[in-house]
């Protein structure tokens, strides 16, 4: 998948995970791996480990990530 996608088509893949368990506006960690694993493969080669990016994520500290937090990861992929 490209990460070249419109905010909303950005939010809508958001949605779609994060609604499978718990807080429907928050990704757990299991959610935010399945939605890297579907949407963007390539993004836990090498370095970066789930844990590592679940970590840089959840500013908070909260144990989710927010659509907010999540925002970070795009712009990070798509620059």
């Amino acid at each position: 998948m490209s990460t070249k996608k419109s905010p909303e088509e950005m939010k809508s893949i958001f949605e779609k995970y994060a609604a499978k368990e718990g807080d429907p506006n928050q990704l757990s960690k299991e959610e935010l791996k399945l939605l890297i694993q579907s949407e963007f493969p390539t993004l836990l080669k090498g370095a970066s480990t789930l844990d590592n990016l679940f970590k840089e994520l959840d500013k908070n500290g909260d144990g989710e990530v927010s659509f907010e937090e999540f925002q970070a990861l795009i712009q990070k992929i798509s620059t």
